[in-house]
Order: C-alpha cells, then sequence, then structure tokens
C-alpha cells in the first residue's frame, strides 16, 4: 500500500513539474502499483501462513504437554505400586523367614525326641532281654525242682519181680501256675517285659479279651503262628 502512494506521488510530481505524463510513463506507474499489490497480498498469505503454523505449534505443545502430564502421572503411579509390592514381598520375606526358623526349631526338637525315644527303646530292649533271660532261667530252675524220684513198686508174691517205675522227664513236667502269665488279666506292660511281644501286640491282646482258650489268640487274628508257639507254655487264661 505504502509503494502504490508513492508511486501515486511520484506520478502526481511528474504531473505537476511537466504538465503532462506520457502514456508510457502512465502505464509504467500503474503495472508498479499491481506489482506493489501483488508483493502486498502475497505478504498478507505468508502472514496468515505463519499465523496458522504457530497457532497449529501451539496446540500441538498443550497436547504434548496434556500427554506429558499423563506420562508422568502413569509412572508415578506405577512407581507407587512398586514400592508398596516391594514391601509386601519383604513382609512376606520376612514371614517365612520366621516360619523357617520355626520349623527348624520343630525339626530339631523332634530329633531330639526321637533320639530320646531310640535311647529308651534300646533300654527296653534290654530290659525285656533281661527279664526273658530272668524268666527262663526262673522257669527251668522251678521244673528242675519238681523233678520226683522214682518209686519202687511193692513185693507182689514169690513169682513176681520188682520194677522201677521211670523218673519223669523235666519236659514232660508242666509249667508250675505261678510262672504262667494269665493273658486276661495281665497289663500290657507285664506281656512285652515278660512274652517278650511288642507293644502293640500286647495291646492287642488286651483289646481282644476276654479268652476261653489260649488257641484264640490265633483264631481272632491277634497274634500270629509263630508269635503263639512262642509264648503258648508261658500263658493261661484261667480265672
Amino acid at each position: 500500500m505504502r509503494h502504490v502512494w508513492m508511486a501515486g506521488l511520484a506520478l502526481m510530481s511528474a504531473m505537476a513539474v511537466s504538465g503532462c505524463v506520457s502514456d508510457k510513463k502512465y502505464h509504467e506507474a500503474l503495472a508498479d502499483a499491481d506489482a506493489t499489490r501483488g508483493e502486498l497480498e502475497r505478504a498478507r498469505a505468508q502472514k496468515n501462513a505463519l499465523e496458522q503454523q504457530v497457532k497449529t505449534l501451539k496446540d500441538l505443545n498443550a497436547k504434548f504437554g496434556s500427554e506429558s502430564q499423563i506420562a508422568r502421572d502413569e509412572l508415578q503411579r506405577i512407581q507407587h505400586g512398586r514400592d508398596k509390592e516391594r514391601d509386601t514381598i519383604d513382609v512376606r520375606t520376612k514371614e517365612l523367614e520366621d516360619k523357617v526358623k520355626q520349623l527348624s526349631a520343630q525339626n530339631r526338637s523332634v530329633k531330639q525326641e526321637y533320639e530320646e525315644a531310640r535311647r529308651h527303646n534300646e533300654q527296653l530292649k534290654s530290659l525285656v532281654a533281661r527279664y526273658q533271660k530272668e524268666m527262663k532261667e526262673r522257669s527251668r530252675s522251678l521244673s528242675s525242682g519238681m523233678d520226683s524220684p522214682a518209686v519202687t513198686a511193692p513185693l507182689g508174691g514169690a513169682g513176681s519181680s520188682s520194677k522201677a517205675a521211670p523218673a519223669p522227664s523235666p519236659l514232660d513236667a508242666p509249667a508250675p501256675a505261678a510262672s504262667l502269665l494269665n493273658i486276661n488279666k495281665a497289663p500290657s506292660t507285664d506281656l512285652v517285659l515278660t512274652l517278650g511281644v511288642s507293644q502293640d501286640v500286647a495291646d492287642r491282646i488286651v483289646s481282644n479279651r476276654p479268652y476261653r482258650v489260649k488257641g484264640e489268640l490265633v483264631a481272632k487274628n491277634v497274634v500270629t503262628k509263630d508269635v503263639f508257639d512262642d509264648i503258648k507254655d508261658r500263658i493261661t487264661v484261667s480265672p
């Protein structure tokens, strides 16, 4: 616009000085004015384009700022969740460590109890063996003490001859009643110590009472045949 005015002023000045203007000069001035208007329009278009670009950049900057804030919030949330999860893991780890310590202590206690039970079992086995040995020696002593001397048969007539009765064998002599264990009355501890059976067998003998005959130990599946053969001569069911 400025160039147009300047061109007009120049034209008027030239007219005032010379008093007339040639057609050539006039058309040149008009061409300059048109060129100036074109430049002005292009400048305005560039200005509008630049303003649009600035607006677009501002919008993008605001969008990026919002997205950046969202990303920071999400990162903070993740960090908070990670810290919370780490605290939970630490607490759980401490609980597991305490549990391991408790189990280790219980394991040591169980091992100690097992060793004590094993030593006690060995003592019981030794005591049972000693009692069995004493009972066998006592049974042999009682059996030998009950042996009777040979009895001479009375004389008959002249043709009769005298014979000495054979002495009974110690193996044929019955065991004295005092040495027999009554399985209908004896406690389980006496069954273990006297007969040498296990505690489980002794408990089964007690729980299946009463017995009318000794053979019911096998008939009721209380003991095996081998165990019965081992103890049958040392037990009784008499009241």
